[in-house]
């Protein structure tokens, strides 16, 4: 049986749930509570000296860190698959380093402008808050360069999409336009939400204080 440990709307709990889900595998889950602090206690810690969600346990074997385990999920529950055939070396290392920048150039900055944004009016940092909205920006319009005659990232549906899933999905909340002048994203991103593994995400917000 799997156990997924995870917390609220974590984007990378949400990456591994779409892998489940894309595989069909069942899994239990486990709320670990991070205000109530459960992800410091030595119980949780002996799961993930880091103390960090989303954590995955399969039988015995226990595995961290969100990208290592849909790697790990891709290995044991091959189909179907979430990276592209081994053979197909240079689009395995395409999807792996668009997740690597979905996990470091996408998603925090989405967050911290999620949590900017939630501030009252007069406590926010509109410099900040700008700044934020352009890196984002640039993120889109570099995503919408890649995307040209591409239905995927990596052609084929893989965890690079799923990557960015988490973030596009909280940037309606934000009121940050991805389609205008980005007509590559615009169908991309139809494409995925399409997906009934994405389709119960829609609209979920997200944080990633403590997570990875």
């Amino acid at each position: 049986m799997i156990k997924l440990y995870d917390a609220g709307n974590c984007p990378y709990g949400q990456k591994v749930r779409i892998a489940l889900a894309e595989k069909g595998l069942s899994y239990e889950l486990v709320t670990v509570d991070l205000a109530a602090g459960d992800h410091r206690r030595p119980e949780f810690l002996r799961l993930n000296p880091y103390g960090r969600v989303p954590v995955l346990m399969d039988e015995d074997v226990v595995v961290y860190d969100s990208t290592i385990i849909n790697e790990y999920l891709d290995d044991e529950y091959p189909s179907p698959p979430l990276l592209p055939r081994v053979e197909a070396s240079a689009m395995r290392a395409l999807s792996r380093m668009f997740e690597d920048f979905a996990d470091n150039s996408f998603t925090p900055q989405v967050d911290q402008l999620l949590a900017e944004s939630a501030k009252p009016e007069a406590e926010r940092d509109a410099n900040r808050i700008q700044r934020l909205r352009q890196a984002i920006d640039r993120v889109l319009d570099y995503l919408n360069r890649q995307l040209q005659g591409r239905h995927f990232l990596a052609d084929e549906f893989s965890v690079a999409d799923i990557g960015f899933v988490p973030g596009l999905l909280a940037l309606g909340a934000l009121g940050v336009e991805i389609s205008p002048g980005r007509p590559n994203i615009e169908a991309w991103a139809g494409r995925l939400f399409e997906r009934p593994t994405t389709r119960e995400l829609l609209g979920a917000g997200a944080s990633l204080s403590e997570i990875r």
